[in-house]
C-alpha cells in the first residue's frame, strides 16, 4: 500500500537501517543534504517539498553528539518547511542510561534529550527498548516504545534448546527476563552485579540453578562487552552447559569486540539499531527494519501497535 503523504529520511548515522525502513514500507527514501562547515557545524536542507506531509526521520542517538544534534536540526528544519507531522523515530536512544539523579549533583541526560526533542517540534517519537521504560513518562507527546523481543523470540525458538533457561544480567532487568521466560514456560536466574563506576564490575553473583543448562542472556545494551563476558564465565563455572547473549543496541565500545571474541559466550545476537563497525564469528546482526516500518504505517493510518509486543504474542498463545 503506497502513501502519497508519507516522507521518510534519514540521518547519516542510521542510512543503512533507514534504505530498509523505506523499502519495507513501500516508499523511497527522502533526499535530505547534510554538510558540515569546516568547523564542525552542522547544515540541514530537505530537496523536496515535504508541506503537509507525515514525515519520519530515523537517527539513532549513539556517540559522537552530532548524530543528535543532526536530528534536532532535521526536526526543526522539518517544522519550518510546513510538514504536517513530524516524528521522530530513533531506533537507539543515546543518554538512556542517565534516567534518574541516583547521585548528588548529577543530570538526568535522558529527560534533557526528551526535552530538547519536544522543544525541537516532534509531534511523536519512535524507539525500541529504552533502558528505562519510564523514560516515556518524560515526553509530553506520544510515544511508541517497540519491544526486540518480537525479533529475538523467533530466533530462540529456531534454535529448539531442550534445557532453555533465561538469565536476567542484573535485577533490574528481572522484570523483563520473567516475561519472556513465562512465555517459553522455563526457569529464568539473575546475574547480579555491582559496579564501583560505570563500565567497571567489582562483583557478580548467580541466583539460581544453572546445572546443565542452555542459558540465554537478554539485554537491552552492549557497551564494552565486559558484563556479557562476566557472566557468560560465571555461569560456565556454575556448570551451564552453553550461553549465548542478545542485546538489542550493539554500542560495542573499547575492547568489547575483544571482549566478545574471547568470552564464553557461543554467539552475541545484536539488533541493528547502531551500526557494527567489525565482524567476528560470534556477533550475528538482525534487522529491525520491518518493526520499524510496521510501526510507521500504523501511525499514519492510526492503527494500534498491540500486535506488536510479546504480551499479545502470550495471549495469542494461551
Amino acid at each position: 500500500m503506497m502513501h502519497t503523504n508519507v516522507k521518510i529520511f534519514s540521518g547519516i548515522g542510521s542510512r543503512q537501517l533507514s534504505n530498509q525502513i523505506a523499502s519495507r514500507f513501500g516508499e523511497p527514501l527522502g533526499k535530505i543534504n547534510i554538510q558540515k562547515f569546516s568547523d564542525g557545524e552542522i547544515s540541514v536542507e530537505f530537496q523536496e517539498s515535504i508541506r503537509g506531509q507525515f514525515v519520519f526521520l530515523v537517527q539513532s542517538t549513539f556517540a559522537p553528539t552530532d548524530n543528535l544534534m543532526e536530528l534536532l536540526l532535521m526536526i526543526d528544519a522539518a517544522k519550518r518547511a510546513s510538514a504536517y507531522k513530524v516524528i521522530a523515530v530513533i531506533p537507539y536512544y543515546g543518554y538512556a542510561r542517565q534516567d534518574r539523579k541516583d547521585r548528588p549533583r548529577v543530570a538526568i541526560g535522558s529527560k534533557l534529550v526528551a526535552n530538547m526533542l519536544t522543544a525541537a517540534g516532534a509531534d511523536r517519537v519512535i524507539t525500541m527498548d529504552l533502558h528505562a521504560p519510564q523514560i516515556q513518562g518524560y515526553f509530553d507527546i506520544p510515544v511508541d516504545h517497540l519491544d526486540s523481543s518480537a525479533i529475538f523470540i523467533p530466533y530462540i525458538e529456531d534454535l529448539k534448546l531442550k534445557n532453555l533457561t533465561f538469565a536476567a544480567p542484573d535485577v533490574g532487568s528481572a522484570n523483563r527476563i520473567r516475561e519472556i521466560a513465562s512465555y517459553f514456560e522455563v526457569e529464568m536466574v539473575i546475574c547480579d552485579k555491582t559496579r564501583k563506576r560505570a563500565n567497571e564490575i567489582t562483583s557478580m553473583v548467580v541466583i539460581g540453578d544453572v546445572t546443565d543448562r542452555d542459558i540465554v542472556l537478554i539485554d537491552d545494551i552492549c557497551d564494552t562487552g565486559g558484563t556479557l563476558a562476566k557472566s557468560a564465565g560465571l555461569l560456565m563455572e556454575k556448570g551451564a552447559r552453553s550461553v549465548r547473549a542478545f542485546c538489542t543496541h550493539p554500542v560495542l565500545s573499547g575492547n568489547a569486540y575483544m571482549n566478545i571474541e574471547k568470552s564464553d559466550l557461543i554467539e552475541l545476537v545484536v539488533c541493528d539499531t547502531i551500526p557494527v563497525k567489525s565482524e567476528i564469528s560470534k556477533i550475528k546482526v538482525v534487522s529491525v527494519a520491518d518493526l520499524f516500518a510496521i510501526a510507521i504505517r500504523n501511525a499514519v493510518e492510526n492503527k494500534s501497535i498491540n500486535s506488536l509486543f510479546l504480551r499479545s504474542k502470550m495471549l495469542n498463545k494461551k
